[in-house]
Parts: structure tokens; C-alpha cells; sequence
């Protein structure tokens, strides 16, 4: 496993995280990840000898982290700029804890986007031709 490589490519999960807090409204958020999941699977492809789905999981795993931990520190920031958000929180368990909510919701997303982005990297890595 590549640890550096994971690190450097979870940065663009911390980039989205306080992007995602202050400048990028939900309803265009997917497709900002779509590219960077497309980026992140060419760069593994290319800078990996194997384990690519794996690569693609844990730097997801490490995106989760840096956005679960932005939302909740910018908590009060994050929800003025994401009324859907706050409106949806409050139907959901526990409405007076939403920043255990983040907590709880973080990892999940976190893993479900990393399936996707191993799978990316995985079909990457099949089409990609290394050096």
C-alpha cells in the first residue's frame, strides 16, 4: 500500500471539505466529486502496482475523515449555507444532536464512496497503460 499516496490524494477530500462548508452548494457537490474520483482512480492507476481498489477505499476512508471532522467543527457555518441539510436533520434520529448525526452519517458515506472510487481505480487500472 501506498500510505503517501493515499495521504496526498485525501487532500482533495479536505480541499472539498471546507469548500463544501463555504462555496459549493449540494446540488452541484456530485459531480466536483465525480472528477475528483476520475483524477484520484488515473493517478492509482498509473502511480500503483496493485491494489487499486484498495487504494480507492482507504483514500475515501480518509476524504470521510477530513469531512466529517470539517462539517462538525464548522458545524454552525456548515448548516447556514445548507438549509436542505438542516431541514433534513431535523427529521432524522436524534434532531437535538446533529453534529453526532455527521458523526454517525461520516463513515458510512465514507465507505459507500470508497466502494466507488476502488471500483474506479480498479477499472482504471485495467485501462490505463503504465509507463
Amino acid at each position: 500500500m501506498n500510505k503517501k499516496l493515499i495521504f496526498q490524494l485525501s487532500l482533495f477530500g479536505l480541499a472539498m471539505a471546507i469548500a463544501t462548508v463555504y462555496f459549493i452548494p449540494s446540488n452541484i457537490e456530485p459531480l466536483f466529486w465525480l472528477v475528483i474520483f476520475i483524477v484520484c482512480a488515473y493517478i492509482i492507476a498509473k502511480q500503483c502496482t496493485g491494489k487499486y481498489f484498495l487504494h480507492g477505499l482507504f483514500v475515501s476512508l480518509v476524504n470521510a475523515v477530513w469531512i466529517t471532522a470539517a462539517h462538525i467543527i464548522l458545524f454552525d457555518s456548515y448548516i447556514a449555507n445548507h438549509a436542505e441539510e438542516a431541514t433534513m436533520m431535523t427529521r432524522m434520529p436524534m434532531p437535538d444532536a446533529p453534529r453526532l448525526m455527521i458523526l454517525m452519517t461520516g463513515p458510512v458515506v465514507g465507505l459507500i464512496s470508497g466502494l466507488v472510487l476502488g471500483l474506479f481505480a480498479f477499472i482504471a487500472s485495467k485501462i490505463i497503460k503504465k509507463k
